[in-house]
């Protein structure tokens, strides 16, 4: 599975989200590929599933995406919450 974390610039808070969600994986006991981007060359890549702060993700939603929308990209609780099923 390919994972693409997704913030507004790609920078610093998609690559802290990257490592929770690697995080939050590692403590579910699943593998992934995870990457960090930002919004407009997500709008290019191909991931299994896109990640990312909800005022920002649903940017992304064309229909044929899986996209997580977080409400605390801090919060691992919620990451593995909504990883469950996908994993």
């Amino acid at each position: 599975m390919k994972i693409l974390v997704v913030c507004g610039n790609g920078l610093g808070s998609s690559f802290i989200l990257e490592l929770n969600v690697k995080k939050a994986l590692a403590e579910l006991g699943k593998e992934a590929v995870v990457e960090h981007t930002d919004l407009a060359t997500a709008r290019t890549e191909k991931a299994d599933l896109f990640i990312g702060a909800k005022d920002i993700i649903h940017g992304l939603d064309d229909g044929t995406r899986n996209i997580i929308a977080l409400d605390n990209i801090m919060n691992i609780g919620e990451i593995k919450e909504k990883l469950t099923p996908y994993s």
